[in-house]
């Protein structure tokens, strides 16, 4: 590992995240490929990238920016997980298993950005 952020347990568990709703997002109907799968997978990325690049930032400051836009980024997949739940595009389970998943990692995410104060 060369660089910082591959040795964040947070960045590692957001990528794996980030395939779990890839994955997930290819289920959805074929008229939501340019919607709702392509918004999901776009905010469920956006987590591990905002990790990364603030990490690569120059201070504690820049780095809890990059935090908060990866934290509102799980936020949006959550919104994101809660339109493909209503329209029953995944199973409760399928929810709840994300859901959970996006809740510890944005505990995680919290306490790393407050931890940097």
């Amino acid at each position: 590992m060369k660089f910082k952020f591959e040795k964040l347990l947070i960045w590692q568990r957001a990528m794996d995240f980030g395939e779990r709703i890839d994955a997930l997002a290819g289920k959805f109907p074929k008229y939501e490929m340019f919607n709702l799968s392509l918004q999901i997978r776009k905010a469920g990325d956006s987590v591990a990238l905002n990790i990364s690049e603030g990490a690569i930032g120059q201070s504690n400051a820049e780095q809890s920016r990059f935090m908060g836009y990866g934290i509102r980024s799980l936020a949006e997949t959550v919104t994101c997980l809660y339109k493909a739940k209503r329209r029953n595009y995944i199973s409760d389970d399928e929810f709840a298993s994300n859901y959970g998943e996006a809740y510890n990692l944005m505990n995680m995410m919290v306490a790393f950005k407050n931890n940097m104060k």
